[in-house]
């Protein structure tokens, strides 16, 4: 089968590997119609997510058909339509129980202190196989799995397997209510569906922050208050137009993207980069340079107001404004998206017609097709919000 598959830094190709096979009673095989390129990709392949295992098939977004189970899956069978959560749990342990499926102390096979266990991850994270290939395996799937209802489309399900509960992890973990205002910074797909996601909860005010006319063009279309951090302080603007107050909530959307090597932290300074080469450097480590968003973040919420971070930060990365934070009584929280606990909410908002999610995805490209992909998406072209990808077995 065809594959998307991490030789090293700035190194991707697709390749010829070997299908997958059921190698435990609770797995699956799942026949991928649509996978999706993320910002975490490309985390992997810049270096700045680090610890990746040559050889690892990419991706961790993923919709298909059920080809193959396992003697111990009893949920699924052959034919059925999924969507694959990217964080993978058992769905016995204590944390799975309680809905931390990111936190699960048995899938990562690192150990329970180990991290979150994805698919297309760093060494740490497992590795799995990704699904930005034919086929995939599913461990676990009688809990990794989620059964797509009849009335929602593929491309509708595949931004559920990721981006679409992680903006709306966003907004949870950050307890948005009706009536409150809310700052997203980083308008890429997470960013997105944080803006979204506050307004189903409620929000009364919603203010996106980028530099990109057409990520800001699509929260605007959301009714987002847009703000270019290219052409005005954020800070500022978000004051003025607060009373001075500040927002009640500031979700960071960009993670490591909003660090730099040179220690400026401006997010732009590492979005124009193709995956061939490390704008980092050999020598950069991400916890040498400060984070822009993240200290824009402090400044622009109000006193005694949230701080929500669903941006990716690598475990190495040891920066961040305590002082001021503590000096403004701020509530920060942090983490990965429980995906399996939030999908079937999610699912369920769409087949109603509340949402149209896919309206989102702008890209449709053959896997054939992915290193072009790849290549646009890193340099945040016009129009490359997100990507689908469509495997020739689909």
């Amino acid at each position: 089968m065809k594959a998307v598959v991490f030789h090293g830094i700035g190194d991707i190709r697709l390749e010829d590997v070997p299908e997958p096979r059921i190698e435990q009673p609770a797995d699956a095989i799942i026949r991928i119609t649509a996978s999706a390129i993320c910002g975490t990709d490309l985390h992997v392949v810049r270096g700045t997510l680090p610890g990746m295992k040559a050889g690892t098939i990419l991706g961790h977004e993923g919709v298909g058909v059920v080809e193959e189970v396992g003697a111990g899956v009893r949920n699924f069978r052959k034919g059925d339509r999924v969507v694959i959560p990217s964080t993978i749990g058992c769905g016995w342990c204590s944390y799975c129980r309680a809905g931390y499926t990111a936190q699960c102390d048995t899938a990562n096979p690192n150990g329970p202190l180990a991290g979150t266990a994805f698919y297309g991850g760093p060494e740490k994270s497992g590795p799995f196989d990704g699904l930005q290939a034919e086929f995939a395996r599913v461990p676990f799937a009688p809990h990794n799995l989620v059964k797509i209802p009849p009335r929602v489309s593929d491309e509708q399900a595949l931004l559920c397997s990721d981006i679409f509960p992680t903006g709306y992890f966003g907004a949870d973990m950050a307890e948005v209510e009706p009536g409150d205002t809310v700052a997203v910074f980083g308008c890429g797909p997470v960013g997105q569906f944080a803006i979204l996601s506050a307004f189903l909860k409620g929000a009364h005010r919603v203010f996106a922050v980028d530099c990109l006319a057409d990520r800001l063009e699509a929260a605007r279309g959301q009714g987002a208050e847009c703000i270019d951090f290219a052409r005005e302080d954020p800070v500022g603007v978000i004051r003025g137009l607060t009373g001075g107050i500040g927002v009640d909530i500031v979700i960071d959307a960009v993670g490591v993207d909003a660090v730099s090597p040179d220690g400026h932290g401006h997010p732009d300074e590492v979005r124009q980069v193709a995956p061939q080469t490390n704008p980092q450097g050999d020598n950069w480590h991400p916890g040498d340079s400060p984070s822009q968003a993240l200290d824009w973040a402090v400044q622009a919420v109000a006193k005694a107001g949230t701080l929500a971070i669903i941006g990716v930060y690598p475990p190495q990365a040891r920066f961040f404004p305590i002082g001021e934070a503590m000096g403004r009584n701020l509530k920060v929280r942090a983490g990965n998206c429980n995906h399996r606990t939030y999908i079937p909410v999610l699912l369920d908002i769409i087949q109603g017609g509340v949402v149209e999610p896919s309206t989102l995805l702008s890209q449709v490209r053959p896997l054939t097709s992915v290193i072009d992909a790849y290549q646009a998406f890193d340099c945040r072209r016009p129009g490359w919000l997100k990507v689908e990808l469509l495997p020739k077995a689909a």
